[in-house]
């Protein structure tokens, strides 16, 4: 009896991810071990790069408030810990967003910790 391998699904199972890969250059795109390591590592590029994507952000907002909070006379350590002290919750996201597209209301909350 001739052996059973299912060839519909199996092929349907390459061309999914062969699908995935174009644009990819080279043999990335057309050879199909090539292209499933390849899309393989994307994935993990794509589950790491999710996280450090909330650290990248964190970072730039922190130094767009340091840069503000310098034309203050403060610096960011100086303005977080008077935020904390005088018990304004406000977070870096925010503060960040002030700090860039409404330098007033930056001035006017720097104004209330000092």
């Amino acid at each position: 009896m001739p052996r059973s391998v299912n060839h519909v699904a199996s092929r349907a199972k390459r061309k999914k991810i062969l699908r995935l890969t174009r644009g990819y250059i080279g043999a990335r795109k057309n050879v199909w071990t090539v292209a499933k390591n390849t899309w393989e590592k994307g994935l993990t590029y794509a589950f790491r790069d999710r996280r450090a994507k909330k650290r990248n952000f964190r970072a730039l907002w922190i130094q767009r408030i340091n840069a503000a909070a310098r034309l203050e006379g403060l610096s960011y350590s100086q303005l977080m810990g008077q935020l904390h002290k005088a018990g304004i919750e406000i977070n870096r996201k925010v503060l960040a967003d002030l700090a860039m597209n409404h330098p007033e209301a930056f001035k006017a909350i720097v104004a209330k910790v000092k």
